[in-house]
């Protein structure tokens, strides 16, 4: 058996190519709308890919499920849970599929693939257990998408924080517990292989180890052992889970209607300066500087949002920029490539054109509008004047560890549509722990003509001057 694990850093996304090497054919499970990366490595490996599948109807990436399938590759997805969680653009297709339930399995040359309902996280969510029929008759291991993490296990709030679904959190943590309960009997020694790592909103406390295995993860996976009852359980795992991308809905939206087909990536063009110009005052336009935050802050073209091109990129573009907006990337000339994946793997495609940061500088040498955006300390803000307010956009559960006295906080990643809720007359001082989320948020509120000035200091700093 051959087997690859692909590992996205951005989305923290892990999807697998479990190949036969006697027949040479493999699947894919949990692919990502790129699909060719898959391909491409199976091709080198003289594999080629006959079947794909997803555990579930994923809300932090677009699935390449639709990609390979509009290739002709069998796909497999669930049948389970209720009728608002179904594959709607499979179901009476033209496409070669098979819908699967509990106990369902299919084969790759000597290799099975058997369904395993796990729900909790979402009603319809698998696990694939695999065996090896060339060397074994039981499994050797679970690709168990978003149900166990190595030190965690999916959020069962989602469908509730993200999707909009009322009253459902609670109920999917005790089906949640149901199913941990059945994962306990499994075999110690079988591999797990987790669809996502630490970064990854999907949990609280994902670790950064590529797999593991159920005897580890029973001994010491905080989830799992505060399922001594189900109603310990329920409180645990629905206690401290960070606010959802304001994204996650439309992935959502997207996976279980269909991805859209674009043939491919967009391949924007590169702007002229005076093409540049020409974007000042248009609708539905969006200029996403990728540069870094003190870049930014020392200049930046009136409007733009920030959004440097590290792992938070995803997150920040998907939670402030929407699917009927034109995107134009400040972007160095090598990673314009990087920037457009990612943000085709969220199903934000209308990338038009792009600058370089020299582009920038030459667009402010002929007199193109500039701004900055003021950056001050916590020192700067001891003393508050009237109609001068904090912003503090970290987590919430980090908000109520400490906080600054008689601060606002809200999330970075749920801003864009709270933002209306601050009053227009006050300036903001905006923090977070350390400056990466506040720059962004920042960035957006100035855009909407707020009155901003970033906090460009540790948090810590702020408690020192408390002890003082």
């Amino acid at each position: 058996m051959y087997f690859k694990q692909f590992f996205d850093e951005k989305l923290a996304q892990y999807a697998y190519l479990i190949g036969c090497q006697a027949n040479g054919t493999a699947v894919v499970i949990d692919p990502m709308r790129d699909i060719d990366q898959y391909i491409d490595h199976a091709a080198k490996q003289n594999l080629t890919i006959v079947a794909a599948a997803d555990t579930h109807i994923h809300a932090d990436y677009i699935s390449g499920l639709r990609e390979f399938a509009e290739r002709g590759v069998k796909v497999y997805a669930s049948d389970e849970g209720d009728a608002d969680w179904k594959y709607e653009w499979l179901i009476g297709s033209d496409y070669d599929y098979e819908l699967m339930h509990d106990g369902d399995e299919f084969k790759i040359g000597n290799i099975t693939i058997k369904a395993w309902h796990t729900p909790g996280h979402t009603p319809e969510h698998l696990t694939f257990l695999v065996t090896d029929g060339a060397a074994a008759n039981e499994p050797m291991g679970m690709a168990t998408g978003d149900f166990v993490f190595v030190g965690d296990v999916g959020r069962p709030d989602l469908l509730e924080s993200a999707a909009g679904m009322a009253d459902v959190m609670e109920p999917s943590a005790r089906t949640l517990f149901k199913t941990v309960e059945a994962f306990k009997n499994m075999p110690e020694y079988m591999q797990i292989w987790p669809g996502h790592g630490a970064g990854s909103a999907c949990g609280k406390a994902l670790g950064a180890i590529p797999k593991t295995t159920v005897g580890y993860e029973l001994k010491y996976n905080n989830s799992l052992k505060s399922a001594s009852s189900e109603d310990n359980f329920v409180k645990f795992i629905l206690e401290g889970q960070p606010e959802p991308p304001l994204y996650f809905a439309r992935m959502k939206r997207d996976n279980k209607i269909g991805p859209a087909l674009i043939g491919g990536m967009p391949q924007p063009k590169r702007l002229t300066i005076k093409e540049l110009k020409g974007l000042a005052g248009k609708e539905n336009t969006v200029l996403l500087d990728t540069r870094e935050r003190n870049e930014f802050a020392a200049g930046h073209i009136p409007g733009s949002l920030l959004s440097p091109l590290n792992k938070q990129f995803n997150t920040v573009a998907g939670s402030y920029i929407t699917e009927d907006e034109e995107i134009y990337l400040i972007v160095n000339e090598h990673q314009v490539k990087e920037a457009v994946l990612d943000l085709y793997n969220i199903g934000l495609d209308n990338v038009a054109g792009y600058v370089t940061p020299r582009d920038l500088q030459i667009y402010k040498e002929q007199d193109g509008a500039f701004d900055k955006l003021e950056t001050v300390t916590f020192e700067d803000i001891t003393g508050l004047k009237e109609g001068e307010i904090v912003l503090d956009v970290r987590k919430g559960s980090e908000f109520e560890e400490a906080h600054v006295e008689g601060a606002l906080n809200y999330a970075h990643t749920r801003l864009l549509p709270r933002k209306e809720e601050l009053p227009r007359d006050k300036k903001f001082f905006v923090h977070c722990q350390s400056g990466g989320r506040s720059a962004v948020a920042a960035a957006l509120l100035k855009r909407d003509g707020f009155n901003v000035a970033l906090v460009e200091d540790e948090f810590a700093n702020y408690n020192k001057l408390q002890t003082a």
